[in-house]
């Protein structure tokens, strides 16, 4: 199995935690926040992450290197500029196999890889997204649901009332879906989503449990509490 960590980043949001460091490398308790992304992998049975890169890139590398102290196989994609979420995919397709699994670098999941997988493959469409039931609680809703399929998916204000799902942070997607972004220009999953949603090629699979994310400076302050309550 598959994961591509989405790790490029540039923490505006963050202010000076992140003005020298790629976001997925900002500590929590001493331990820099990819690390505990990748030992959430470790124990789903993931040990083939491909990890692009961007801003200050090199020192994901030198940190991490292969993966091999973390029990990992760890391969990188660089970009040599910006070129958004998806674009960075693209970027990557050498690397990449026919079915792989997508996260943000600043997220942390809770559910269970190998059961979404599974029901990914028995729907042989071309793409999933995983989705929590949110209602605006941890942040904006912005997705909307039917049945098995993903029918609506928006960040900006115009919403609708049956948007009460937020994306998880967590998709899966057929090597062949990168023939719809264009190359070495920037492109975002927030593109490519309403383009499969069109073609009713966009799973949906709930999870029930809420996700953390550092990409705030709350964000950041909720994963430390979450991080200080599990230790205790």
């Amino acid at each position: 199995m598959q994961v591509v960590i989405l790790a490029g980043g540039l923490g505006t949001r963050l202010g000076e935690i992140a003005k020298d460091r790629p976001k997925s490398l900002i500590p929590v308790f001493g331990k820099p926040f990819l690390q505990y992304q990748l030992e959430m992998l470790k124990t789903q049975s993931v040990d083939d992450v491909v990890l692009c890169t961007g801003y200050r890139g090199d020192q994901i590398e030198e940190l991490f290197g292969d993966g091999t102290t973390l029990g990992v196989k760890l391969i990188y994609s660089r970009e040599l500029k910006p070129l958004g979420t998806a674009g960075a995919l693209k970027n990557a397709v050498s690397l990449l196999a026919d079915v792989f699994f997508v996260m943000y670098g600043d997220s942390y999941l809770f559910f269970n890889f190998n059961d979404t997988l599974r029901y990914f493959l028995s729907h042989g469409k071309k793409a999933l997204m995983t989705v929590y039931e949110n209602y605006d609680r941890f942040d904006r809703s912005n997705t909307a649901i039917d049945g098995d399929f993903v029918t609506r998916y928006e960040k900006t204000e115009s919403r609708t009332q049956d948007m009460v799902y937020i994306d998880y942070g967590a998709n899966i997607f057929r090597k062949e879906v990168l023939e719809m972004i264009p190359p070495d220009e920037p492109y975002s999953l927030e593109l490519l989503f309403p383009r499969l949603i069109a073609e009713r090629e966009l799973l949906a699979f709930k999870v029930d449990r809420r996700f953390y994310e550092i990409g705030s400076l709350v964000g950041l302050a909720q994963f430390t509490k979450y991080v200080k309550d599990t230790r205790e």
